[in-house]
This record gives structure tokens, C-alpha cells and sequence, in this order.
């Protein structure tokens, strides 16, 4: 019963958005498929940390979905910065058992026991979006991990996965922290960064708290084992 994690899969099976295009995303997702199977046993759990799809409505990610589906293990979906397709809860839970992707669950206010240990998350902001708009999305985002951590109970070991980064070199979204703080979190896990940005993520303990960056190809398309 093993814990994995990767984000920024932007599948695109049933759409022409393909990522191939870009530097080190060539043949990406065989790549993916492979280190998946040969790491991942349908009783593990699986924690996809945004912008799974590229599709803009929710009927539009069957083939990715699909994809996900045929892959072992239980996999948690969070929401990404290009998951134009999200909607509410209702209608995405609803969606899935319709389609029988029956491996798929949707990690929002809410949380995925597995064990002893708890997986909670939210989108994020990005820390540096000062405008009142920002300030106001950044407050939402901090209420919902909140709400996240809350469904997690007392008596589970909390992990916090996000997907915009909470922190970066010199600098931090202090609300985000703050409730990670709160609720006693040591790891988090972010992705969102890409290319030549992934060398200035955050990989280590910043204030008692270890950050990994675990986007697609930061990982090098191979889902990563939490200890």
C-alpha cells in the first residue's frame, strides 16, 4: 500500500495540444506508462497534483481519464492552473462513476485516508500576485487547505500536496505556510514549475517543513515514492 505522487501530467489524448513540442517532453508518455507499471500495484494510491488534462470541459477528458483509468493503483486528482475541464465535486464525482473510471477520486476540501497517513491539498496561488484579486483567490486557497487538513482528523500523519509552489528561494506564500504550520505538516509536495524554472525550486527543509518538487518532468516522468 505504497504512496506516490507526480503533477503536470497535460495529457492531451483527446485533444491537439500535444507536449512533445517541448524540450524533454519528447515520447513523454510511453516514458510515463512504463516507469508507472514497473513502480505501481493496484493497491497503491496516487496523487496527481494538477493540470492532468488539457481538455476545457469535463465530457472532453474521456480519453485522458481513460488513459489514467488503465494504469494501476487509486489515483487523487487535484486541481491544476490549465484544468480548465474542473467543475464542482458533484458533478466531477458523478461524471467518473458514469464513466466507470472507478480508480479516479477528486481531492478537493476534503481528504484520502490511506493507513495511518492522511493526503490533503489544494490548488495555491502564486505568492507574488499582490493585487486585490490575488490577495482574495490566495485566501480562498489557504481556506481550503484548511478545510483539507481539517477532514484529516487528529490521528493521521498529514501530508500536503499543492500546485502552485508555496515557497521559492528568499520567499513564501505565508498564508499557505502558516496553515501547513497549523496543522503540523512536515512534507509537502508542489509542482507546477517546468523547464529551466525547475532549478530554482525549493527541494529540502525550510522551517521544519521538506518541499519537493514533483512536476512531470522535474521528475523526469517517474512517479515519486513518499517515504
Amino acid at each position: 500500500m505504497a504512496l506516490f505522487v507526480i503533477g503536470d501530467l497535460h495529457l492531451s489524448l483527446g485533444a491537439d495540444k500535444p507536449m512533445d513540442i517541448f524540450p524533454g517532453w519528447e515520447g513523454y508518455l510511453p516514458r510515463l506508462e512504463a516507469n508507472w507499471r514497473k513502480l505501481i500495484t493496484p493497491a497503491d494510491t496516487v496523487v496527481l497534483a494538477g493540470d492532468t488534462s488539457w481538455a476545457m470541459n469535463l465530457n472532453d477528458t474521456k480519453a485522458d481519464f481513460a488513459f489514467i483509468q488503465s494504469l494501476p493503483g487509486q489515483k487523487w486528482l487535484l486541481k491544476g492552473n490549465h484544468d480548465y475541464w474542473w467543475t464542482t465535486t458533484r458533478k466531477m464525482d458523478k461524471f467518473l462513476a458514469a464513466s466507470g473510471f472507478d480508480t479516479l477520486h477528486i481531492l478537493h476540501n476534503n481528504a484520502c485516508i490511506v493507513g495511518d497517513t492522511a493526503l490533503c491539498g489544494t490548488r495555491g496561488w502564486p505568492f507574488d500576485d499582490v493585487a486585490a484579486q490575488g490577495e482574495k483567490l490566495m485566501a480562498r486557497e489557504a481556506g481550503r487547505l484548511r478545510m483539507s487538513l481539517q477532514a484529516a482528523g487528529d490521528t493521521h500523519r498529514k501530508i500536503a500536496f499543492l500546485h502552485y509552489p508555496p515557497v521559492y528561494p528568499g520567499a513564501s506564500a505565508k498564508e499557505l505556510v502558516e496553515v501547513l504550520n497549523e496543522f503540523g505538516v512536515t512534507e509537502c509536495y508542489y509542482g507546477h514549475l517546468h523547464g529551466k524554472s525547475i532549478r530554482y525550486a525549493v527541494q529540502g527543509p525550510v522551517d521544519g517543513i521538506t518541499y519537493r518538487l514533483i512536476s512531470a518532468d522535474g521528475l523526469v516522468f517517474c512517479p515519486y515514492k513518499i517515504g
